[in-house]
């Protein structure tokens, strides 16, 4: 008799050789299966990535994709883009609605400036801190040369405190003498964005209704020290209507750019040196006066203007004799309280509410009567008149 498990006439040998065949068998199955179950899930793969591409995720519907928007040059530079995206800010500034607007030509400005460490960096050269004091020159004399009634007073932030570095003033040689000597800034500790903000609206506490009350800070630093809850000082300067503008050096922050919106401000992060230049002069014309809202839920109006009583010196001629001079307009009289300006003043700051008319390019001449023989712009004769002018305006 065949023992067990063997038939007589298989073509196994033995026990052992069957036991390998079977082995061989499963691993051959397996082997197919396995093909097969990766061609089912590529297959199922490439349908999910093509459903995907159908359906986008939720968040990529309302992100934007800054960076496809800057374009490397050909030496695969990003300068190139840089400078058209702030050349294109230029013109977007210039075609501002050349229509009259509602403005503050009496403006109280407190500039805080950051005198944290942070401003030691070198990104911007040579160094933050003194880009800073350079551009804060440049600044406070055009703003007094465009906005000669108002006042700018000075505070610092570092070391966790606010430092109040120049009283509200309306000379800009006081002011300019206030941050001229650079070793009482140096930069140390960290700032403070609360105590600053708060010791700038202490000081514009007492100014009349009439004036506009603006802070301006320029920010290096990626923290604040602050005492306290600062969205407690940001009520408060909403409430006192107080315009909050930052200029920052290194990033955007949340907090900085709730100060600015809620307050009505501006706000904006450097690129560079001349970037930073342009986001500081941009807020040297006076901003718009904004409409209050009724209290009985009706539409918003604007405040009913306050005429306010001026003095206009009379300027000696240099062959009178010499008299005693105690103050320089703009300024308060001592003695009667009433502000004394000068007529110049007055119209630089008038021209802010009615702005020229939009610049024009003329193309051709062909429908111009009479046309002119100069260029009204530079007032040097043409050689000819040509059919086409590209450089001429009216």
């Amino acid at each position: 008799m065949a023992p067990e498990g063997r038939r007589i006439g298989d073509t196994l040998a033995d026990d052992s050789d069957s036991d390998v065949s079977i082995f061989d068998n499963d691993e051959a199955t397996r082997a197919k299966n396995k093909g097969k179950g990766k061609g089912i899930d590529r297959r199922k793969k490439e349908k999910g990535k093509g459903k995907a591409k159908e359906q986008p995720y939720a968040w990529e519907a309302s992100y934007t994709r800054s960076w496809d928007t800057v374009q490397e040059d050909e030496a695969g530079s990003l300068q190139g883009a840089v400078q058209d995206l702030i050349a294109r800010g230029r013109r977007r500034r210039l075609q501002a609605p050349a229509a009259a607007i509602r403005r503050t030509i009496i403006r109280h400005l407190v500039l805080i400036l950051d005198l944290s460490s942070a401003m030691m960096d070198r990104d911007m050269r040579p160094t933050r801190f003194d880009l800073m004091l350079q551009y804060a020159r440049e600044f406070i004399t055009e703003w007094f040369d465009q906005n000669p009634l108002g006042q700018i007073g000075i505070v610092g932030m570092r070391g966790g405190l606010g430092e109040r570095i120049g009283e509200m003033s309306g000379n800009p040689q006081d002011v300019l003498k206030a941050i001229s000597e650079r070793h009482k800034l140096e930069p140390n500790g960290e700032p403070s964005l609360q105590n600053a903000i708060e010791m700038a609206r202490s000081s514009m506490s007492h100014l009349p209704t009439h004036s506009s009350r603006e802070i301006l800070i320029i920010f290096g630093s990626l923290t604040t020290c602050d005492p306290g809850n600062i969205h407690d000082t940001l009520d408060e300067c909403v409430k006192d209507r107080i315009r909050i503008s930052i200029v920052a050096l290194a990033a955007e922050m949340k907090i900085c750019r709730e100060l600015c919106d809620k307050t009505g401000g501006q706000f904006g992060v450097a690129m560079n040196e001349g970037h930073f230049k342009d986001l500081l002069f941009e807020l040297i014309p006076p901003p718009a006066q904004r409409a209050v809202v009724r209290t009985n839920g009706g539409p918003a109006a604007n405040p009913a203007a306050d005429l306010m009583i001026m003095g206009f010196p009379m300027r000696l001629p240099d062959t009178s004799p010499p008299s005693l001079c105690v103050c320089d307009v703009p300024t308060d009289c001592d003695i009667c309280g009433l502000m004394i300006v000068s007529s110049p003043h007055l119209a630089r700051s008038y021209h802010h509410l009615f702005p020229v008319k939009r610049y024009q390019a003329v193309m051709t001449l062909d429908d111009t009567l009479n046309p002119s023989k100069r260029c009204h712009g530079c007032s040097v004769a043409f050689k000819e008149t040509p059919s086409v002018m590209m450089g001429c305006g009216k």
